[in-house]
């Protein structure tokens, strides 16, 4: 047997022993995070597969797991031989883990999931499917806790502070945003549980998951304090006493529990349901009234203020010169040195760390060659990675974390002579990426509305893609962040309007499973653009400074103005990064920044 097949083989003798027929696995921790501490990292645990999203449902005589699209080539691989079923979402054949369960289980039974983990609304949503069908959901028992023997602890690095010049505003005046709020929806306490959220309105920073600097905890905000639940030990004296200064309380991890359970009833408390897990939730008096609405932090930290543009402003042109240090060494050393996906990894990451203010990756680099390509979560490994050798496309994903900023950069470039089937799916990826750029649209336009605008010229050459093409991105914080998202298939509402300062990623692109793919990514900037009598209207300021590779465009495929923006584009990388590089690197940018109009 598997490793796979002996882990799940021992959840199921704890399923048995609680008198369960199911049980649900989710992607998630108690703060319904996207990168995961090792604690709580039972999906991957025990069914092997590493990516970043999945549920892993098992019963007596079944186990599968659900993933959308971007993983279904490294799940079908990851999952061969353990036992564990691959569950396309999307696929008309295939419902929904959820819908799965309410078909597949008899009347009676019972399905067990960590309720510290589930999210509130994905609760409801669950109850909402399993209880017309008689089946009951058991959320008071972790089994991973059962099982795994040698599960991680609480993660024990330190936090620190964000401080000034990058820290823009200081923590007194960041409460007091989140106050005015609370006051607004009539509301004395706030509940966030969310790790982005925490530490943008505490100023605080940390290193307790891969990527995303920041630290599990939980906080409850009143209107004359704030509590900080986090383990011990992981904040100083010197640190504590600043936050006692600001009116900052540090309590015990665990405490958040009993102090959910000590609220009084003429207190009101402001939850969100889709950042808070029902585990919290169910700690609570019934009693004591709530309101539910979007975190104010959440809305807050997404639109940031012009000094945290200008900062990111700053990393992005450090980002820009780290590549072209990164890209002058790819091309000379290719065809001269063995270089594979990993060689990628390595020497990107290096270049980063050389430039002032760097403090780490922002998410796993993405190296693909050809066929790799076409995955847009791949991952190379020492185990399989491949060369990069022969003719074709790499694709290259990446970003920097910053003392002042957060970059997310993806570009395709050409190996050898790209053949012209290539060519056209660069350029047709190239011309949504440049008429998203060129957009404009009113203020408090929903997010989601804004997809179509890349895809119609994918669509228009036949093609399509299954990802969104834009997420919100953090100031020194989660690459991924809300609450807006360019996808057609995310649903619009008040909170994904767009509005002045927030940072969103622009990728569209175009993959063709065992062959190539193609993505390119650049972060852009809502800015003020036109206010009459018709209205307030944004436009886009793009921040990444790269060049983009013209070996891989078939230009009749572009129209003058698209060359146009394209050749003001490599215009702007050539004055902002020029400065900061010299020698090779600068040579590569002079190269790589010519016009194509000429």
């Amino acid at each position: 047997m598997s490793t796979t097949d002996l882990r799940i083989a021992d959840l199921r003798q704890a399923m048995r022993r609680h008198k369960l027929d199911a049980c649900i696995v989710p992607s998630a921790d108690p703060h319904l995070s996207e990168y995961l501490p090792a604690r709580w990292q039972g999906r991957r645990w025990l069914s092997g597969f590493n990516g970043s999203v999945g549920t892993l449902v098992v019963t007596a005589d079944f186990a599968g797991l659900w993933v959308d699209s971007r993983y279904w080539v490294q799940a079908e691989a990851q999952l061969a031989g353990t036992g564990v079923q691959l569950m396309k979402i999307a696929l008309a054949t295939t419902p929904g883990h959820v819908d799965w369960l309410a078909t597949q289980l008899k009347t009676g039974s019972r399905v067990a999931v960590d309720g510290a983990v589930l999210g509130l609304a994905a609760f409801r949503g669950l109850s909402a499917a399993l209880a017309p069908a008689g089946i009951e959901l058991s959320l008071g028992t972790d089994l991973l806790d059962e099982v795994w023997a040698d599960r991680p602890g609480l993660p024990e690095a330190s936090v620190y502070e964000h401080a000034a010049p990058y820290a823009c505003e200081s923590r007194a005046e960041r409460l007091a945003r989140v106050r005015a709020a609370m006051r607004d929806k009539g509301a004395d306490v706030h509940l966030i549980c969310t790790l982005d959220d925490i530490a943008w309105l505490f100023n605080l920073r940390g290193a307790d998951v891969n990527y995303n600097p920041v630290f599990v905890a939980h906080a409850l905000i009143g209107m004359d304090h704030a509590t900080l639940f986090v383990a011990d030990g992981k904040i100083d004296d010197t640190l504590r006493a600043r936050l006692a200064a600001d009116g900052v309380d540090l309590a015990a991890y665990t405490d958040i529990v009993p102090a959910l359970g000590s609220l009084h009833t003429d207190q009101t408390l402001l939850i969100d349901p889709a950042r808070v897990t029902c585990g919290v939730f169910q700690a609570m008096d019934p009693a004591v009234p709530r309101v539910e609405a979007i975190n104010p932090s959440t809305l807050f930290k997404s639109r940031k203020t012009e000094a945290e543009l200008a900062h990111v402003r700053e990393a992005m042109a450090q980002d820009g010169a780290a590549l072209a240090e990164f890209f002058a060494w790819f091309e000379a050393a290719s065809g001269r040195e063995r270089i594979t996906e990993l060689t990628i990894d390595e020497k990107i990451t290096a270049a980063r760390a050389r430039r002032p203010n760097y403090v780490c990756p922002s998410f796993a680099t993405i190296a693909g060659f050809n066929a790799n390509g076409a995955m847009p979560h791949y991952r190379a490994t020492e185990a399989e990675h491949a060369v990069i050798e022969g003719d074709g496309l790499l694709l290259i994903d990446s970003g920097g974390q910053y003392l002042g900023g957060t970059t997310d950069i993806t570009r395709v470039v050409a190996v050898g002579t790209p053949n012209a089937d290539q060519k056209v799916d660069f350029t047709l990826v190239l011309k949504g990426m440049i008429a998203l750029s060129r957009a404009s649209f009113p203020r408090g336009t929903p997010s989601p509305m804004l997809d179509a605008i890349a895809r119609a010229p994918i669509w228009a050459g036949g093609a399509e893609y299954g990802h969104g093409t834009g997420h919100g991105v953090g100031y020194f914080l989660n690459v991924h962040e809300g609450p807006q998202v360019i996808s057609y298939r995310a649903q619009p509402g008040p909170h994904t309007a767009m509005e002045p300062g927030m940072i969103t990623s622009n990728e569209p692109g175009i993959y063709r499973p065992g062959r190539w793919g193609v993505r390119i990514e650049n972060l852009v900037a809502n800015r003020s653009w036109l206010e009459g009598e018709l209205g307030e209207f944004l436009c886009f300021e793009t921040l990444t400074l790269c060049p983009i590779d013209t070996r891989c465009i078939e230009r009749s495929l572009l129209r003058a103005d698209e060359i146009a923006w394209l050749d003001d584009y490599h215009r702007t990388v050539r004055e902002r990064v020029a400065p900061l590089v010299d020698g090779a690197a600068l040579d590569w940018l002079l190269s790589r920044t010519e016009p194509l109009g000429a």
